[in-house]
């Protein structure tokens, strides 16, 4: 059985999936629950200060892209950080933590950008037995407008001046929690690493608006006839968070900072694709608030199962493993070559592959052969674009088959080049080099 324990920056837990700091984690009935499950950590909802309180609508705080077949794609949320007192929260923290010693609890907060504040709040939660802090530079809605959340998130100089203070203030780990809101994530995680801070954590919320109401003329979800902007999650944030991740892991002034991957993570697979981008771990959300705490018993004997088949005993060997992949464009080989081949067995007729290709790309697909309706590829016109096989509706019915060295490339009348065929060899190849270096 492969070994699925996780070591976070210090902070153990017996698996690595951890639910995210929000509605799932925001009391101890929750989080207990969670842990039956099998969770192996959770990042406690945002606590805030004792000052004001925190006043949530008392409304919808929800809105929601949905699949053809109402999968959810994607959630926005204009819920607020806890609106619960803090020493109600810091009270159950502690019970909690008590009770399951072998789980990650980790404490989200946000203040505001003023230094007593913070050195008020860490030993108070401290004090709680907790494994770390979050610090929750990311929510882009709601509390950056009072100058926390994003708004810090996205000035670097304020997230290293934060994690100076916290790591000056507090024993625990610090986890820095990046905004996707900004045009280089890498600035923002080399300012957390200047500042000190154990490891970043990524990515949190989208700032968007899903949708409008076309009756009442008012974004979704609608309070009282208004609507905001919110923070959009869930699947189809994946891409976008698997990229930052990746910018972080191979940027050369954060290489070998921690990270704690989140951004639509709802399988196993998932998971394995942000260790394998360089995360130690993941935060989970949304799959959670859809399908119920127990499909992360899913994701355990998913991500186990898939370990043993590929002879990866710990989370070691795959984490970070296609980060040496992963390059700029100008890297990439130019003298490889693929067609795209239709397994006439497969197909089902349907003819999207030819309308894509003759209507938006190379018409390089016939659909009459012989007097027949049938697809097939003309390779002298075929460029490998692949968007063939993104369109169409039968798996593994259109491959992209990759030309040997020396085989005529017919749309070029060019053989594939032999000596770099094998990219790792090619002298433009920074990686190469350094490796014969």
């Amino acid at each position: 059985m492969a070994d699925l324990r996780n070591n976070f920056v210090g902070i153990k837990s017996p698996n690595p999936f951890w639910l995210a700091s929000a509605p799932p984690t925001d009391k101890a009935y929750n989080v207990e629950r969670a842990f039956k499950a099998g969770w192996g950590g959770v990042v406690w909802k945002t606590l805030g200060s004792e000052g004001p309180p925190v006043v949530n609508v008392n409304g919808p705080r929800y809105g929601a892209i949905f699949g053809a077949d109402r999968r959810l794609l994607g959630l926005n949320n204009i819920e607020l950080i806890t609106d619960r007192p803090l020493q109600v929260n810091l009270q159950e923290m502690k019970q909690v933590k008590m009770n399951w010693p072998d789980r990650a609890l980790i404490a989200s907060i946000m203040v505001p950008c003023v230094e007593e504040e913070w050195k008020a709040i860490l030993p108070l939660v401290e004090e709680t037995g907790a494994d770390g802090i979050e610090l929750n530079f990311g929510c882009p809605h709601g509390m950056s407008e009072r100058g926390m959340g994003s708004a810090v998130g996205q000035v670097p100089e304020y997230i290293e001046m934060v994690v100076r203070w916290c790591k000056q203030y507090t024993r625990m780990p610090v986890i820095t929690k990046l905004t996707p809101n900004i045009t280089d994530i890498r600035h923002p995680a080399r300012a957390a690493k200047r500042g000190g801070t154990d490891a970043v954590s990524l990515i949190n919320t989208i700032n968007s608006i899903v949708s409008v109401d076309l009756d009442s003329f008012a974004p979704v979800p609608t309070v009282g006839g208004k609507g905001s902007h919110g923070g959009y999650c869930g699947p189809a944030v994946k891409p976008i968070a698997l990229n930052m991740v990746s910018e972080i892991a191979r940027d050369s002034e954060t290489y070998g900072l921690p990270i704690s991957g989140i951004g639509g993570v709802t399988t196993w697979r998932d998971a394995a694709e942000f260790l394998a981008l360089g995360a130690g771990n993941v935060q989970v959300c949304t799959a959670a608030m859809t399908y119920g705490f127990k499909i992360v018993q899913e994701m355990i004997s998913g991500l186990s199962d898939w370990m043993d088949a590929k002879g990866h005993k710990t989370l070691d060997d795959i984490c970070g493993r296609a980060v040496p992949n992963v390059t700029d464009w100008k890297y990439l080989n130019l003298n490889y070559v693929a067609k795209a081949h239709i397994d006439q067995d497969a197909c089902i007729k349907c003819g999207r592959c030819h309308i894509a290709c003759e209507d938006t790309s190379h018409q390089a697909i016939t659909s009459i052969v012989d007097g027949l309706r049938k697809f097939e590829v003309m390779e002298d016109e075929c460029v490998g674009c692949n968007l063939c096989v993104n369109v169409c509706p039968v798996e593994n019915c259109i491959t992209m088959v990759g030309l040997e060295p020396g085989t005529l490339d017919q749309r070029t009348g060019k053989p594939v080049d032999p000596t770099y065929a094998n990219w790792t060899t090619h002298p433009n190849n920074p990686m190469a080099v350094q490796a014969a270096e």
